[in-house]
Order: structure tokens, then sequence, then C-alpha cells
């Protein structure tokens, strides 16, 4: 008669709990059933619950720790093969996920629940999810596109979807960014697949160009000598390709020089702003005077 109370596990179909439990209560009223013998079964039904509830805990807790010693293996196999570090971050990132969902249909289980009938519904909310959740499926499918074409790497700088900064990690839905203020910045691999992306790390060396603008009257000779031996004498700036200063632009208030050397990709920022300022101190010292913003205005003669 206790057909509720007498189940040896957690009830999972819940369309027949609402008639059992009237099943119990008219027994109640009628006096088939007498409240010690409810008691008693409601203390063995909460044994057993609590059997499965301190099992389920157990597993996951175990289950925890072997998810983190498995890709401690996985990270150690990765590294000893020398696989490379943007399809580590991803295979590690794809299998952890993978351990945890197989960890909660565990957890489930041990619960006392269908796990046949969990599957079929955790099937059908993936389904609802997958459409609900389209674009990280293309995420998915630009991570791999992004490891199989390898337009960067971990440890590159690059430029793409409006910021720079430095590959951290690339995920199996999103690249993280390192930016030069220190800030992670999570672009998605679809738009990164598809994009268009500018990489500096791939060559070795880059070049520098700055425009330097000298008041109209100065010598342009004297200013290119000038500027020609600040690059020269710096060891930093590669002598093949040659440096090159040219004119570039008559300006409305400057006449506009090109600075153009190359170096390597290491020595891009000290460069470029460490050249700056020895200009600046140069053309200074030899009386070179830059220009500044100025309109001349004639007055008609009444």
């Amino acid at each position: 008669m206790l057909h509720l109370l007498q189940s040896s596990s957690i009830v999972t179909d819940t369309t027949q709990v609402v008639p059992k439990v009237k099943e119990v209560a008219e027994g109640l009223s009628s006096g088939n059933i007498h409240w010690e013998e409810v008691i008693s079964q409601l203390i063995r039904w909460s044994l057993d619950a609590g059997k499965h509830i301190l099992i389920a805990c157990v597993i996951y807790l175990i289950g925890h720790y072997l998810i983190k010693f498995l890709n401690y293996l996985l990270a150690g196999v990765l590294e000893r093969r020398k696989v490379e570090i943007s399809v580590q971050t991803f295979v590690k990132s794809f299998v952890g996920i993978l351990l945890q969902v197989l960890l909660v249909v565990t957890v489930v289980g041990a619960l006392g629940v269908n796990t046949t009938s969990f599957a079929a519904l955790l099937a059908s909310f993936g389904v609802a999810v997958g459409m609900a959740l389209s674009g990280n499926l293309q995420n998915f499918a630009g991570g791999i596109v992004i490891l199989f074409l390898k337009p960067y790497k971990v440890g590159d700088w690059i430029e793409a979807q409006g910021t720079a900064g430095t590959v951290q990690a690339i995920q199996i839905f999103h690249t993280i960014l390192l930016t030069a203020d220190g800030k992670q910045i999570y672009v998605p691999n679809g738009s990164m697949s598809s994009g268009s992306i500018t990489n500096y790390t791939l060559t070795p060396t880059r070049r520098l160009e700055w425009t330097i603008g000298i008041e109209y009257g100065e010598d342009v000779d004297k200013a290119r000598l000038a500027i020609m031996d600040i690059v020269q004498a710096d060891s930093r700036i590669l002598k093949t390709p040659a440096p090159e200063v040219w004119l570039k632009e008559l300006n409305s208030s400057s006449v506009d020089l090109v600075v153009r050397c190359w170096t390597e990709n290491a020595d891009f920022w000290p460069v470029s702003f460490e050249t700056r300022e020895k200009i600046y101190e140069v053309f200074n010292q030899q009386g070179i005077n830059f220009p500044f913003p100025q309109m001349t205005i004639h007055q008609a003669k009444e």
C-alpha cells in the first residue's frame, strides 16, 4: 500500500508522485494506515535517500580530484611530446569540459535517476541549447580552423577585431589576448577565423617609420644628415635594408621628412621611443627649429 514510501530508490517519475501521495492520505483518513507505519517507512526512505546522496557526494569528490589528475597527466603528455602551445590549450579546454559532463551524468546516476532517461533529456536539452547557442558552435569550428591554418599561436602579438595584444591561450570558444596595459580580452574564435588578423610576430624584423617636421626655411640636407647620424649610430637599427630619410610633404606649416629603418621585433618599441627623443635633442643642439601651426592674416587696405 505504501508504494511511495517503500520504494528502494528515489522516485524519478514525477507523474506517479501525486497519486501515491493521495493514496497514503486516503489510507490515513480511513484508518487503514497508521501514523507509526508512515513514520517508520519515512525513516527507511530517508536512510535510503541519504545513502544515495552520500554515494553521489563521494563520487563527486573522487571525480573532481580524478579530473584534476587526468588534466595534469594530459598536460604532461602534451608537453613531453612537444605539442604546440596553441593546440595544448585547446585540447585541455575541450577535455576538461567533456570530463565535467561525464562527472555530472555519473553523479545523477548515483542519485537513483535513470541515466537513460537523463541522457535522452540531456540530448534534447543539448539540441535546444545548440540551436540557441549556434554562435558558440561557430566559435568551436573557428578554433579548429585556427589550429589547422595557424594564423597565430600562443605568444604572438596580433591585432584583430579592434584590439591588439599577446595571445595567451586558444580555447575551444575564445582566444585570450593580453593587452599592453595588462587587460585580458576574450575574442570569439568564429570572428577570429573569418576576420582580418595582423600578426606582428611571424616575421623576425619590422620597419619603423617617423614623420619629422621642420620649419620652412630650414636646411633640409642638414636635418637629413642629423637624422642619419642618429639612426646609423644605433646598433639596434639594421644596416640592411639601409635606413632612409626622404622629404615627404610640404605641409601647411611644416616641411615633413619621413624616416624609415628596420629593427628586430624585440627592439621595435624601445627604438621607436628613444629615437624620437634623440632627434628632438639633436635638433635643439644644432638649431634646427620644429614647426608650429601658424596663420598669416593680410589686412585689406581701405
